[in-house]
C-alpha cells in the first residue's frame, strides 16, 4: 500500500509541477501569435486573455506518457487522436473555425481510437440492467466521444471551471480505483497523469485567471474523459460507464438544458447564448468565484454519490444521486435555464 501511494504522489505531483513551469512560454506563445479571447456582450472576462492553454494540460499529459504510462497501441491511439484535436484547436484560437470543421477535428480523433486503438463501447451495464451493442458499438462510440468533449466545451464559461470539473472528475475515478486496489492499470495511470495535468494548469486558471484553456483544453480534457471512461469504467475492473458519467451530471444536464432551451425557444442547437447554469448564478449576484465554487461543491456531492455507489451501498448511492437530481431541477425551474420567465412575462403584459 504504502508503495501505491508513493507511485501515485509521484506521479501526479511531477506532472502537476511540469505543467505549471510551461505557463510563461504558452502564455508568451498565445500572445505572440495572437490567440487571445477578447471580451463581447456573451463573456464574462472584461479584458484580452491569452488562450492556448490546454497546451500545458497536453504537454503535462505527454511528459506523464513518456515517464509513467505503458506503451500500447490504444495509447499510440489516444496520443493521435490527441495530436489532432490540439492542431484542430491551435487553429481554432488563432483564427476560428466554423463548427462544421471543428466537428471534423473530432471526427478524426474519435474514430482513431475506435478503429486504430479498438477502444469501443461494446457494452453498459448499469443499475442491474445490460445492454451489449454489437456493431453498433463503433458508431456510438464515436458519438459517445464527440459528446463528451462539446458537453464539456459548453461549461467553459469561467475561470476554473472546466479545469476544476476535471480536477474533481479524476480525482473521484483516482479514490475509486486506489481503495480497489486497482491501481497499475492504463486507465488508472492516465487518471492520475491527467489529475496532475488539471491541477498545474488550474493554479493559473483559477479565478482571477491569467490564461485560458481555449479550444485545445476543452477538446482535449473532455477526449480525456472519454476515453478513461471507455477503457476503465465500462469493464469489470471497476464498475459501470454510467457511474463516471454521473461524475459529470452538472455539465451533462447543462449541455441537456441547453438543446431544450433552443428547442423550445426555436433556436439551431449550435447557437451560443448567456443561460447555462454558471449564467444563472451570476444572475443571482454571486461572484464569479462564488458561481464556481458552488459548482464544484454541486459535483463533488454526485462524486461522493458515486463513491457510496461503487464502494459502500448501491441502493442509497441510488437514493442520494435521486435526491440531487431532484435539487437540481428544482433550481432550474427557478431559473432561466430553459425559459426567460421576465420575457415571458412582458409578452403577457403586452396581449392584454
Amino acid at each position: 500500500m504504502h508503495d501505491k501511494i508513493v507511485e501515485v504522489v509521484k506521479i501526479v505531483s511531477s506532472v502537476t509541477l511540469f505543467t505549471a513551469v510551461l505557463f510563461p512560454l504558452v502564455r508568451w506563445i498565445a500572445i505572440h501569435i495572437g490567440a487571445l479571447d477578447y471580451p463581447n456582450e456573451r463573456k464574462v472576462h472584461k479584458k484580452p486573455m491569452p488562450l492556448l492553454g490546454g497546451l500545458m494540460m497536453f504537454f503535462g499529459f505527454l511528459f506523464g506518457y513518456m515517464f509513467f504510462a505503458p506503451k500500447s497501441t490504444q495509447m499510440l491511439s489516444v496520443l493521435i487522436g490527441s495530436f489532432i484535436l490540439v492542431i484542430t484547436g491551435i487553429i481554432d484560437d488563432i483564427k476560428p473555425l466554423k463548427a462544421k470543421e471543428v466537428i471534423i477535428g473530432q471526427l478524426a480523433a474519435a474514430l482513431v481510437v475506435v478503429f486504430y486503438g479498438k477502444i469501443l463501447l461494446n457494452d453498459v451495464s448499469f443499475f442491474g440492467f445490460y445492454f451489449d451493442f454489437g456493431w453498433l458499438a463503433y458508431p456510438l462510440t464515436v458519438i459517445f466521444i464527440i459528446a463528451v468533449m462539446n458537453i464539456i466545451n459548453l461549461i467553459d464559461g469561467l475561470d476554473g471551471l472546466a479545469a476544476g470539473i476535471g480536477t474533481i472528475f479524476f480525482t473521484t475515478i483516482g479514490v475509486i480505483a486506489f481503495i480497489m486496489h486497482n491501481i497499475g492499470s492504463l486507465e488508472i495511470t492516465l487518471t492520475f497523469i491527467m489529475l496532475g495535468a488539471c491541477l498545474g494548469f488550474l493554479i493559473f486558471n483559477f479565478n482571477p485567471a491569467k490564461i485560458f484553456m481555449g479550444e485545445i483544453g476543452s477538446m482535449f480534457l473532455g477526449f480525456m474523459i472519454a476515453v478513461v471512461c471507455l477503457v476503465g469504467f465500462k469493464a469489470v475492473t471497476l464498475t459501470s460507464l454510467v457511474v463516471p458519467l454521473l461524475i459529470l451530471a452538472i455539465p451533462i444536464l447543462d449541455t441537456f438544458f441547453a438543446i431544450l432551451r433552443r428547442v423550445i425557444n426555436h433556436k439551431p442547437i449550435y447557437v451560443a447564448d448567456k443561460k447555462h447554469l454558471h449564467h444563472q448564478l451570476l444572475n443571482k449576484k454571486f461572484s464569479q468565484k462564488a458561481t464556481v465554487l458552488i459548482i464544484y461543491g454541486v459535483n463533488i456531492l454526485f462524486s461522493l454519490a458515486s463513491i457510496l455507489y461503487v464502494l459502500k451501498d448501491r441502493k442509497l448511492g441510488i437514493i442520494v444521486y435521486i435526491i440531487l437530481f431532484i435539487l437540481v431541477i428544482l433550481v432550474v425551474l427557478k431559473t432561466n435555464i430553459l425559459i426567460d420567465k421576465a420575457n415571458k412575462q412582458v409578452k403577457k403584459g403586452k396581449k392584454k
